[in-house]
């Protein structure tokens, strides 16, 4: 199974569990959060020039400084 499929996958799995979860809760907010990650991902595989463990290294460095903001504030 390519990586690709494996990450199809996964978005299907992600929104087979958000159809599932009925009330807002964090858990569904992480789900929506999942399949946005992993299409972002697939978009930028389609571009032969750039090395997508570097970009995705480089957006999760991003998504964590992120988060520690928001816990320091």
């Amino acid at each position: 199974m390519s990586i690709q499929q494996t990450l199809e996958d996964e978005i299907k799995d992600a929104q087979k569990w958000l159809k599932g979860e009925k009330e807002e809760s964090i858990y569904r907010r992480d789900l929506r959060k999942r399949i946005e990650l992993i299409n972002w991902v697939l978009e930028e595989m389609k571009k032969p020039d750039i090395n997508i463990c570097a970009f995705i290294e480089t957006r999760m460095n991003e998504l964590i400084d992120e988060i520690t903001k928001k816990i320091l504030l």
